[in-house]
């Protein structure tokens, strides 16, 4: 009955490992841009997402154009399709509202950078980095589809909460548990055959093994006469 408890407990535990393996990235940011939240060497898991899914304030994983820059970088969406977004400093606006930005790095912004007032395409983002003094993004490619990337470049969203989701989380320990109850049932019960003492509550006879003489017409256990061999 131990014994079988292992199989479970590895299937468990081998769908949780696929889920999260097949559920979510994980990356390691590279650069300054993305600072104070995201800096250098920082791990992050990144969860697929659809185009339509996308929403403003996102931390994304994105494929940028390929003439400014060849590899993966993360960004903040600050605007969708059809959004009217301007910039100037460091304050920047989203149809008319002045953005509450809590994760950017404290900082004046990027000197070298020109004010903006551009309307978001469809299909496309306007992004940002969180270290607006140095960060290659939107405001730096103006010229092309007013400095937005496109949606579909999207790989995935960074996960709000770092830890491993709850489910899968539970799912994994319930497999190592029940793999190393089965494992441990197992050995206690080869162990337990060894010694001669088998599992269930059964016993053998400890008693002092003796012989006893027949007597003259005595019949022995076999049913033959005693002293017939």
């Amino acid at each position: 009955m131990a014994w079988g408890l292992t199989p479970a407990g590895l299937v468990l535990l081998a769908g949780s490992v696929a889920y999260g393996l097949t559920r979510y990235e994980t990356v390691t940011v590279a650069g300054d841009s993305m600072r104070p939240g995201f800096p250098s060497g920082t791990q992050v898991r990144v969860e697929p997402i659809g185009s339509g899914a996308i929403r403003r304030g996102d931390v994304v994983l994105m494929d940028p154009p390929e003439p400014y820059m060849k590899e993966p970088v993360l960004r903040r969406v600050i605007g969708i399709g059809g959004d009217h977004v301007t910039g100037s400093g460091s304050r920047v606006t989203v149809n008319g509202k002045t953005l509450d930005e809590p994760y950017v790095a404290e900082t004046q912004g990027d000197p070298h950078a020109e004010p903006y007032d551009v309307r978001v395409p469809p299909g496309r983002l306007f992004v940002l980095g969180d270290y607006r003094a140095n960060s290659n993004d939107s405001r730096y490619h103006l010229d092309a589809h007013a400095g937005s990337f496109a949606a579909a470049g999207v790989r995935g969203r960074v996960a709000e909460d770092a830890t491993v989701p709850t489910g899968p989380a539970m799912f994994a320990v319930l497999g190592l548990v029940l793999t190393a109850a089965g494992l441990g049932g197992y050995a206690a019960g080869r162990l337990s055959r060894r010694r001669g003492h088998p599992l269930g509550g059964g016993h053998r006879d400890s008693g002092p093994c003796t012989v006893r003489r027949c007597r003259a017409g005595e019949r022995s256990v076999s049913g033959r006469p005693c002293g017939s061999g």
